[in-house]
């Protein structure tokens, strides 16, 4: 399956007494398709991932798979910064039927060397994305290591969130043909397209997928001022995503629009009043509420 364009770091709704809420997690996967969306990442780190047992994340991971039935690409999350736990996350999800591809976040602490990638890359019979996220994790994957780790026959992407442009431009510039550089961070998404990016692994594309969709294929298109203008209207919600910490305001506004119940497992907890409410007011403006009471009718 091609790999391109727009995909989203889903999140994992919870029920009040904090399971898996899978009703709400069917229907969100099924919107996300409807909307056009271009792959699925479950059990990313926006799915608060570290928080879920082995079985809820495979269950989330197969909840996914069932719901897309071959429609999109599916993206399975395996990291760890112990590499035999990494590998075998990483041999167990790629063996699962429908899972396309494997993303593997930087492990944090710990630093890691190119071996670690090289030997989840190894275990892995699907086709690995790198996460290279240095605010997160304080380990910057240098564009030296990338280059060699593009060498790896079964790395084939990189999620660039290293927040340096610069590096980001260099990756672009010097990665083979063969090897997809996404962005990590909605902002900044048509500025790694403009680079030579193949797309975005987004969280803001949970509330507003088909709008991320478009200017992701419209920058792809080179049809600049499309992309922009969907760009411009909605970078303001690009940035309240993060006025607390991911995925906190991304599941509140989930909430707001009536998606999934607003339930996070420690250490994320819910959002403070105020900040609560310069992002409610981004929403409203955007009328995105509106939607949601337009589809409750």
């Amino acid at each position: 399956m091609k790999l391109r364009g727009c995909g989203t770091a889903l999140v994992t709704p919870f029920k009040q007494d904090g399971s898996i809420d899978e009703t709400a997690l069917r229907g969100l996967v099924a919107w996300q398709i409807e909307s056009g969306i271009d792959f699925l990442v479950p059990c990313g780190t926006t799915g608060e991932t570290p928080t879920l047992t082995h079985d809820e994340w495979l269950r989330v991971v197969d909840t996914t798979i069932e719901v897309a039935a071959g429609r999109v690409p599916i993206m399975a999350g395996a990291t760890s910064n112990n590499t035999r736990e990494a590998v075998a996350k990483a041999k167990e999800i790629s063996a699962r039927p429908g899972v396309d591809f494997v993303l593997t976040a930087t492990p944090y602490y710990n630093k890691p060397t190119q071996e670690h990638f090289k030997a989840i890359a190894e275990a892995s019979e699907k086709p690995l994305m790198l996460y290279n996220i240095a605010g997160r994790t304080g380990a910057n994957i240098e564009t030296p290591t990338l280059l060699r780790l593009a060498e790896i026959p079964n790395i084939i992407a990189v999620k660039e969130a290293s927040g340096n442009i610069a590096q980001i431009a260099e990756v672009c510039a010097t990665v083979p043909d063969h090897f997809l550089v996404f962005s990590g961070d909605d902002a900044v998404t048509l500025a790694v397209i403009g680079l030579g990016g193949a797309g975005i692994v987004s969280v803001c594309s949970n509330e507003i997928p088909a709008e991320m969709a478009r200017m992701a294929r419209a920058a792809l298109a080179n049809k600049w001022d499309t992309a922009r203008e969907i760009f411009r209207k909605y970078m303001p919600l690009m940035q309240a995503n993060f006025i607390e910490s991911n995925p906190g305001p991304v599941k509140a506004t989930l909430a707001m629009m009536g998606r999934i119940e607003e339930v996070y497992r420690l250490p994320l907890v819910p959002m403070k009043k105020d900040t609560r409410a310069k992002l409610e007011k981004v929403v409203s403006e955007l009328g995105l509420l509106a939607q949601q009471t337009a589809e409750a009718r």
